[in-house]
């Protein structure tokens, strides 16, 4: 009888569906909950060269809170690349643009700088208020 180990292929894994309610929770822990559903670290069989991350979706993301004055002061930018093409916005006034972009940001941060990135994030699913398409997933 052998006790080996064996290593995780990409056919044990197993998808699930969790959903997350943004409504009065501070962005940063919020964001580390999401992160590691999606990368599945909490899964007995979790390697890091396989994507074993289940679904998330996140409701309320317009009513995420944030401590401090970061409402007013926290800047989201994005740079063109030429002289000039600095663009930012505050926090309040992505609040009113895009609710959403405020925790995709933050979890993809959260995310590892790998090939998988990409792959892991188009399991995440975020909705500025409380009704979302995926509810069928989550009736039992």
């Amino acid at each position: 009888m052998k006790n080996a180990t064996s290593s995780t292929k990409a056919s044990d894994i197993q998808r699930s569906w969790h959903l997350f309610d943004a409504k009065e929770k501070v962005l940063g822990r919020f964001a580390t909950e999401v992160a590691l559903n999606l990368i599945g670290k909490s899964k007995p069989y979790f390697v890091r060269n396989l994507d074993c991350g289940d679904y998330v979706v996140v409701i309320n993301a317009k009513y995420v809170a944030v401590t401090g004055k970061k409402e007013k002061k926290k800047l989201y930018g994005n740079y063109s690349g030429y002289p000039g093409g600095l663009k930012q916005k505050a926090l309040w006034q992505l609040r009113a643009e895009k609710p959403t972009e405020i925790i995709h940001h933050a979890v993809w941060g959260m995310l590892p700088k790998n090939k998988l990135r990409d792959r892991l994030v188009t399991r995440l699913f975020i909705y500025p208020e409380a009704d979302y398409p995926q509810a069928a997933k989550f009736t039992k």
